[in-house]
């Protein structure tokens, strides 16, 4: 674990352990304004009865380029990101302070050594990266006051052409990279993180991308892998209900914390083979931490 994942972590702990009114009930009452249209009857408020609203995200990072069979380094890459996409917003069942959260989204990223900002080394792999999609993005968060925080996991469909602008020194590296440069590839994604609600108009938003491309699409070894994966998350969906419907307060949090630890240790075992757990080559990997700012109408 580098140490950009370190940070990442610490920042969530710290919120998380800094935060105890989270876990308690909402039971101030305030009046309409003050709710800021977080009453479920004004259906003409911001969460909006679960109507989908028009979102546009802008984000920037920093990606770390892998290879299991790649011995030369790459070089770190910086990362802009758009989304175009639909935002629903709306109080949830299990309790009147529980926000549930979806956002469906198609994207576009630029992810090039040239945005790190870094100096160049000659012994170190460029890249520059296009990337697109299709991603759907669900959680659950908390009303605070006249904010909201909100704890979410995304899983993406992806296509990427990776440009690799210098050679590598070992044939054998070089090999590998044939299979990826200037082409376009299959993938899929998967990022946590957390999103604030500032106002109506602005969300502010902190995340972690883990990012596969696959050398060649193998449709039955994928979707086998893909199934395996999509039934341990109902699994695990049908467990989290159940905490909700017990401790409606814990309920975000705990689902924040399980269906990112099983995405994360689903993409490591997926490092070696990209259609885990059939017998298939190793991806080309890529690990975002990302920030930016979400604008819902």
């Amino acid at each position: 674990m580098n140490y950009r994942k370190i940070l990442f972590v610490v920042f969530l702990l710290l919120f998380v352990s800094s935060s105890p009114s989270l876990f308690a009930q909402d039971t101030t009452k305030t009046t309409e304004e003050e709710e800021w249209n977080w009453d479920v009857a004004d259906i003409k408020g911001w969460v909006n009865f679960g109507k989908s609203m028009p979102s546009i995200s802008l984000n920037y990072g920093f990606t770390d380029v892998d290879h299991k069979n790649i011995t030369q380094q790459f070089a770190n890459a910086g990362l802009f990101e758009l989304k175009l996409g639909h935002t629903t917003r709306r109080v949830s069942h299990y309790g009147k302070n529980v926000i549930k959260y979806k956002y469906h989204y198609f994207y576009v990223s630029n992810i090039s050594t040239s945005l790190a900002g870094g100096v160049d080394n000659p012994n170190e792999l460029d890249t520059k990266t296009w990337r697109f999609g299709l991603s759907k993005s669900a959680g659950y968060g908390y009303k605070l006051g006249n904010a909201a925080v909100i704890l979410y996991n995304t899983d993406s469909f992806d296509w990427t052409r990776v440009d690799f602008k210098n050679a590598a020194d070992s044939p054998a590296d070089q090999n590998t990279i044939d299979r990826f440069d200037e082409s376009f590839r299959f993938g899929t994604s998967s990022e946590g993180g957390i999103r604030v609600v500032v106002t109506k108009l602005i969300t502010l938003e902190a995340g972690y991308e883990r990012s596969v491309i696959f050398e060649r699409h193998l449709f039955w070894k994928w979707a086998g892998s893909f199934l395996i994966e999509k039934i341990s998350q109902g699994l695990l969906d049908a467990f989290v209900k159940e905490i909700f419907k017990s401790s409606p307060s814990a309920g975000p949090v705990v689902n924040f914390v399980l269906k990112n630890a099983l995405t994360y240790g689903i993409y490591e075992l997926r490092q070696e083979k990209m259609n885990w757990p059939f017998s298939s080559a190793a991806p080309l990997s890529f690990d975002s931490f990302k920030f930016g700012v979400t604008f819902t109408f």
